[in-house]
């Protein structure tokens, strides 16, 4: 499997290189070379703010399509609780659950079910007190990679628990296993997801050797037929059954910024939101400045998982329509005995640090380049203001360092360049219009001394 598989691509026939991209890339993962822009791919952690920022549509998240269905003999499918905020006038779960059967699903289960799992998981492990302070949320898994890539130092902080995604994932495939009797590859596991992290989190995961789920299908992509069996389930499903809804508030919660912490029943936490504002949280705990605190829940995503970039609807208005929908909600309906023992909802590898934005491979070089940069990058303007296709004028140092730019690349670097060719042609004008030579100085027919 490669090691660098992602969800987000580019494509270049549409890309018009106009740099908007690069300075939102919270890894530095874009340049803009040749008029046409350029993912490292090792840097890249599947965020999505380049897909939100690119106004030319050039890049773009993959995802399952439901013709994956067809490839199993008995289908699940996970529906993230973002979901259930796409929909206006939403009084009850049990609707988009029964519409997702009619769409050609064989069973349901809730992803809010394994959050609600994972929050009590959490609670304990906290209590116990195994877990460095202050813990940060595995949840989202463009978070996890940004803290790998960026800041090692924070690896031992990040809670070693799987995401509600494979938690759910895992019981859902027992529970067909148990009820049809089929062999476990013989069940599709399909995640419902809002996010892009999510479809690279499942080909190469980070913190487990395999993922349970077999496919992830976008929200945007299946929202408008879902919506019609919705519409139309009185004529295709008859008799409800029994319920299929079996999750809480506090489960349902995680679809925002702020459920997941608010579900450890612990006021000493911090949740933000979005890129940049995760940055900084991150940057302050790096430098110790927020010690004081138990959990730090962190979301690339504004306004939490509602706010993916596979949502069909504003992630705002979805988390508006969720919190109304959570009055109709019991607290909680899942508990950690029902995943069996706890210790398989823990990692199975150890979080480490990945140097892909490292310089060199040993201290000496390292600080050899580091000196190269620091003398190229006082020599440019300090504008960052991305016109020779790097996010920083410091990135275009590295680049420089590393052989993948030139100075030149600065239009003021070669603005300057062209205005001292300039100068230096004047005044060699200049002395020939005069009568002298410019080799010597002297006016023509006089002899040197």
């Amino acid at each position: 499997m490669d090691r660098f598989f992602h969800s987000v691509t580019l494509d270049k026939e549409l890309c018009l290189g106009c740099t908007n991209c690069i300075k939102r890339c919270p890894t530095q993962a874009i340049r803009v070379r040749e008029g046409k822009a350029q993912i490292i791919s090792e840097r890249c952690i599947d965020c999505g703010e380049c897909v939100r920022t690119c106004p030319h549509h050039a890049k773009k998240a993959r995802h399952d399509s439901l013709s994956m269905l067809d490839s199993y003999r008995y289908t699940v499918a996970l529906p993230a609780p973002a979901l259930y905020g796409q929909f206006n006038h939403l009084d009850d779960i049990e609707i988009v659950l029964r519409g997702l059967l009619a769409l050609g699903f064989d069973h349901v289960f809730e992803v809010s079910r394994g959050a609600e799992i994972v929050s009590d998981a959490t609670r304990r492990l906290m209590n116990e007190g195994r877990l460095k302070k202050p813990v940060i949320s595995s949840a989202c898994p463009a978070v996890v990679r940004l803290i790998r890539v960026r800041f090692p130092d924070l690896c031992e902080h990040v809670l070693p628990l799987k995401s509600p995604m494979e938690v759910a994932a895992m019981l859902a495939r027992e529970e067909a296993v148990k009820k049809t009797g089929l062999p476990p590859d013989s069940i599709g596991i399909f995640f419902i997801s809002p996010c892009a992290a999510k479809v690279t989190d499942v080909r190469v995961p980070i913190g487990i050797e395999r993922s349970q789920v077999d496919g992830v299908l976008a929200i945007s992509d299946i929202y408008p037929q879902l919506v019609h069996k919705m519409n139309h389930l009185s004529e295709t499903e008859g008799e409800r059954g029994e319920p299929l809804a079996h999750s809480g508030i506090i489960g349902v919660s995680w679809s925002s910024i702020g459920g997941e912490a608010a579900g450890l029943l612990n006021e000493n936490h911090l949740a933000a939101d979005g890129i940049e504002n995760v940055i900084k949280v991150l940057e302050e705990l790096e430098d110790e400045k927020l010690q004081e605190l138990d959990f730090i829940e962190l979301n690339a995503c504004s306004g939490g998982c509602v706010g993916g970039i596979f949502a069909a609807e504003n992630g705002y208005v979805a988390r508006a329509r969720i919190q109304r929908l959570r009055k109709y909600l019991p607290v909680s309906c899942n508990r950690l005995q029902d995943a069996g023992d706890p210790e398989r909802l823990e990692w199975t590898e150890q979080l480490e640090y990945a140097p892909v934005m490292s310089l060199a491979g040993n201290v000496e070089e390292a600080m050899r380049l580091m000196k190269e940069i620091d003398f190229i990058c006082d020599r440019l303007p300090q504008l960052d203001c991305g016109s020779c296709g790097a996010p920083t004028c410091r990135a275009l140092a590295e680049d420089v360092v590393r052989g993948l730019a030139r100075e030149s690349d600065c239009i003021f670097r070669m603005r300057q360049e062209i205005q001292e060719i300039a100068s230096r042609l004047v005044s060699i004008e200049g002395t020939v219009s005069s009568g002298e030579r410019p080799e010597t100085g002297k006016k023509e027919g006089e002899m040197p001394s």
